[in-house]
């Protein structure tokens, strides 16, 4: 008839090629090997996971990244006549819309002098102490949090450069004919970034967007969303709102400023979900302790025994075939 073939293992282990990814290497044929792409895949989502802040290495950034910020801003071109005409501008947009109340509070609280400088005195500093002090209790009590929340914060803060370079503006204290009172030149407050030395120091025309607002409103939400105790969310709803009224007070913003803060905010957090996937509260609040250099034990449950099969009932002696069961019938 012919000669046959016969396949063997042997022949279809050898005709079938082992799969290799690019760059690649083969220790056996049975070996599974990952390919490149999904390696970077893997290494992409470790970078985005929530990792646990480091001290030395936040108070480092946070240090450098100030000292950039303030660096960056300072060295935009104050454009002093811009400024002016732009203050003009949204003034009179504010004036049409029918809510140009600025001058209005402005000269009800300066005729208060200790509200008026307590307002002046919690512009130059409080911003400062709050974030500060709201970026240390999730560095504490929310590690697993603090990454994606700080980055909201940075991001925040860097597009805002971006407002002072392309939109100088003068704050309405520093208009010309506009009516404002100069609550920091009058009542001469220390420490003001916009009095005495100081004023050399930081660009005066740089006040859209309200980083005030911005920073301001990083906190209380921040607060009201992790804070359990409810004088603390209370406070935290509070403090962007007690900060719109003092820049407005104080005519160092006008209410379109925070407004540009906010919009800062918001493309902050966006930054942050974009690349850790999730808002910040939605994040877990620890992380598991991990050891460099070594690896995590990775605990298996016990393997379950298998369960005996049922044996076949044997059947009775003289049945003939299948099915028959009893001794035939007599007769």
């Amino acid at each position: 008839m012919g000669e046959s073939h016969v396949t063997t293992q042997e022949d279809r282990t050898a005709a079938t090629p082992a799969p290799v990814a690019d760059g690649g290497t083969v220790s056996g044929s049975t070996r599974a090997i990952t390919p490149a792409r999904v390696r970077d895949r893997l290494s992409l989502s470790s970078l985005r996971s929530p990792r646990r802040p480091r001290l030395w290495f936040e108070i480092l950034l946070i240090a450098v990244s100030y000292w950039l910020y303030s660096l960056v801003r300072n060295a935009v071109p104050e454009q002093k006549a811009a400024a002016l005409l732009n203050a003009d501008r949204v003034w009179s947009f504010e004036q049409t819309l029918g809510l140009g109340f600025e001058r209005a509070v402005n000269h009800a609280v300066n005729s208060v002098t200790w509200l008026i400088v307590s307002m002046n005195y919690y512009y130059a500093t409080l911003h400062f102490i709050v974030t500060i002090s709201v970026l240390v209790w999730l560095f504490r009590r929310h590690p697993g949090r603090y990454g994606a929340a700080r980055l909201a914060l940075f991001a925040t803060t860097a597009v805002a450069l971006l407002g002072y370079y392309v939109f100088p503006l003068a704050p309405p204290r520093l208009m010309h004919g506009g009516g404002f009172v100069d609550t920091v030149m009058l009542h001469e407050t220390w420490g003001s970034m916009a009095s005495g030395n100081f004023k050399h120091m930081s660009n005066q025309y740089a006040a859209m967007p309200s980083m005030h607002i911005g920073w301001s409103l990083w906190c209380g939400l921040t607060v009201c969303a992790l804070a359990k105790a409810p004088w603390a969310r209370i406070l935290g709803a509070l403090y962007p709102v007690a900060t719109l009224v003092v820049i407005v007070a104080t005519a160092n913003h006008f209410w379109l400023d925070a407004v540009g803060g906010m919009a800062c905010l918001a493309f902050g957090i966006a930054v942050s979900y974009a690349w850790y996937g999730a808002l910040p509260h939605r994040l877990p609040k620890q992380l598991e302790r991990r050891r460099p250099g070594r690896l995590r034990a990775v605990r298996r449950p016990p393997a379950r025994a298998p369960e005996p099969r049922p044996r076949p009932e044997a059947s009775p002696a003289g049945a003939s075939g299948s099915g028959a069961q009893g001794p035939p019938p007599g007769g």
